[in-house]
């Protein structure tokens, strides 16, 4: 899979290429040869599709995820083949607070986009990446894609409203879209400095106690990020070969999890700090417990992750210290 012969000079649209995970994708698919078209709202040129010059290798779309009619243009000018659907609004705590925007973002943005989509003939293949929360809180773990989807607070409730409307056009329409269902995600790039990886790891290098919001004992499964930016390619790749996949969701899992405590407590290790987190134990509408299997994209994408928790979490902090050295 991620052969260069299906991506070569493939007409690309990315949304959400200014995020984390976007800015390792457009860089897969630019070394795979693709011809990528990036939908950018806001300029960020910390991000590291800006910082590093990727963008410069591509071409850019400046909007609104929900902008129908500029998502139909883009698409139909471009003549775009495969579409890769990262942009949403995906911090809890801000969906907690503003649940309207949230809704916006994640669920008018993707009905948007899917419309387009099923307006332009080019294209062929739509993934989508989605979350673990919207399985909800379960006593039944690790999740499998056969469960039922539960969930209960305004961000997981907005991703399974999106992957619902993504199912409404694989049957109704044979869109053939398909949905990744992410953990957490860590690697280089994530400069959302409240999430617990890159703020950990700033904080150690600052010398600083690292915070932990909750109370540190939930548990979560984490994914480095350029294992996550693989599997979406080979996803879109099994889509072209097997149009029975559309509608269809997969659970992307690193195979292990552990407590946000013993995350931090891996960073701070590998970092060779002694320091000790300030655990506040203010984050009370999150699911306590989720990990997923993925046995399904290992059997029917061939998929499997490369980086081992601590190999990711080294990688990373070798990310930051570059990145922290350089704006020194």
């Amino acid at each position: 899979m991620t052969g260069q012969p299906f991506w070569n000079s493939r007409p690309t649209f990315v949304t959400g290429a200014t995020g984390q995970l976007g800015g390792w994708l457009v860089r897969r698919l630019l070394d795979a040869g693709a011809d990528v078209v990036c939908l950018v709202r806001d300029w960020v040129p910390q991000c590291e599709l800006v910082r590093t010059g990727l963008l410069e290798r591509a071409k850019a779309v400046r909007g609104d995820l929900s902008d129908l009619e500029l998502l139909r243009r883009a698409l139909g000018e471009y003549e775009i083949n495969t579409v890769i659907h990262l942009a949403a609004q995906s911090i809890v705590g801000t969906a907690n607070r503003d649940p309207v925007t949230t809704f916006e973002t994640n669920i008018r943005g993707t009905w948007s986009l899917l419309e387009a989509c099923r307006a332009i003939p080019t294209v062929k293949q739509v993934v989508m990446a989605s979350t673990d929360k919207v399985y909800g809180d379960s006593d039944e773990l690790p999740y499998h894609e056969e469960m039922p989807l539960l969930a209960v607070y305004p961000h997981d409730v907005s991703k399974a409203c999106a992957e619902m409307i993504a199912r409404c056009y694989a049957q109704t329409y044979a869109l053939g879209v398909a949905v990744t269902r992410l953990p957490n995600l860590y690697g280089g790039g994530d400069l959302n400095w409240s999430r617990i990886v890159p703020g950990t790891v700033r904080s150690v290098w600052k010398g600083e106690r690292p915070v932990i919001h909750s109370n540190g004992k939930f548990i979560r499964d984490y994914l480095y990020v350029e294992d996550a930016a693989a599997a979406h390619l080979y996803l879109a790749e099994s889509l072209a070969e097997k149009p029975e996949l559309r509608g269809q969701a997969f659970n992307l899992s690193s195979g292990g999890h552990l407590s946000v405590l013993e995350l931090v407590d891996k960073i701070v290790r590998l970092m060779g700090s002694d320091l000790t987190p300030l655990v506040e134990d203010k984050a009370k509408q999150e699911i306590r417990n989720q990990y997923l299997t993925a046995q399904k994209a290992r059997d029917i994408l061939g998929w499997r992750p490369l980086y081992t928790i601590d190999g990711g979490l080294q990688a990373t902090i070798d990310w930051y210290r570059t990145f922290f050295a350089g704006q020194a």
